[in-house]
């Protein structure tokens, strides 16, 4: 057997092995880190870890409230039981700040007795169809108790003991009924999606989300709200500071996308001017820049 031969067999015998252990990797679940809590103050938590977005708890004088509900039965039992460690006081309230799966999922697992708050609008995107055209889980009956029973158009107080809970809604951004709840006596706003950190900003446009107005709804949360940290669905919880931060990078990737469609690029054509992880906002960012210079004309 010829020399060139043998190296050619030894090199698809090395492309067969770290092939299959590519795949063997790639085919591992991931794996899923337990639920954890954050104290942030003595009486507000965040909830970490776990399936789903990262969510929050506060403990009131009677009662807890909760921010978002993960999306499985494990992680919910995992959240219910490490609350229990901290106080026996009884969930009264779960608030869901937008209509996500990685947010609202775990809704069915929580006690009947929890009330279930969010938004007007809220309420009516978890009849929405999925981005794929597939008709909505929410519409089976058996799920109908879990759906927002409680909802409020521009801000609601909820009341536990002594203790008070703003949830305020500042307009279209990532959906069109997020919800930021807010803890004046922390200063501390739990805004779900309404921001991403160290990735580019999520914005359903299927579920009637808008970049330009997200950059609105963000200034006006600012203008409104006194809170000097924000905890987020997917990061850490960061200052007023990078919110500002992350309303001027918005403006600046949306003035290169209208620069770009001025020179007659294609949205193909404008995608490579960012990154790979950047197209699917780049794409909603075009869309939304076509569709104004539509009604204009």
């Amino acid at each position: 057997m010829s020399r060139n031969r043998v190296i050619k067999i030894l090199l698809l015998i090395l492309i067969f092995v770290f092939g299959g252990m590519a795949f063997l990797v790639a085919a591992q679940p991931r794996k899923v880190e337990p639920v954890r809590m954050e104290k942030l103050s003595p009486r507000l938590y965040q909830i970490l870890g776990g399936r789903g977005a990262n969510g929050g708890f506060y403990v009131g004088d009677d009662g807890v409230l909760v921010i978002d509900a993960k999306m499985t039965k494990e992680s919910v039992e995992q959240t219910l039981a490490e609350i229990k460690k901290i106080t026996t006081k009884p969930i009264k309230y779960l608030v869901n700040t937008h209509s996500d799966g990685d947010h609202v999922a775990g809704n069915r697992f929580f006690p009947p007795s929890v009330l279930i708050v969010a938004h007007e609008n809220c309420r009516r995107e978890f009849f929405h169809p999925r981005r794929d055209g597939q008709p909505s889980e929410w519409t089976k009956p058996e799920l109908a108790p879990f759906v927002p029973s409680l909802t409020y158009q521009q801000k609601m107080t909820i009341y536990l003991g002594s203790q008070e809970v703003e949830l305020w809604y500042f307009g279209v951004g990532h959906t069109t009924g997020d919800t930021v709840v807010y803890f004046p006596e922390e200063k501390i706003a739990f805004l779900g999606d309404q921001i991403f950190i160290g990735r580019p900003q999520l914005i359903h446009a299927y579920k009637g989300g808008n970049s330009f107005e997200h950059v609105k709804t963000l200034r006006r949360m600012l203008d409104t709200l006194e809170a000097q940290l924000f905890c987020s669905g997917h990061a850490q919880p960061v200052d007023r500071q990078t919110i500002e931060e992350h309303i001027k990078a918005m403006q600046s990737f949306q003035k290169k996308i209208i620069r770009l469609i001025d020179q007659g690029l294609s949205l193909e054509e404008i995608k490579t001017k960012f990154t790979d992880e950047e197209s699917r906002l780049v794409e909603v960012v075009v869309n939304e820049v076509q569709a104004m210079k539509k009604e204009k004309k």
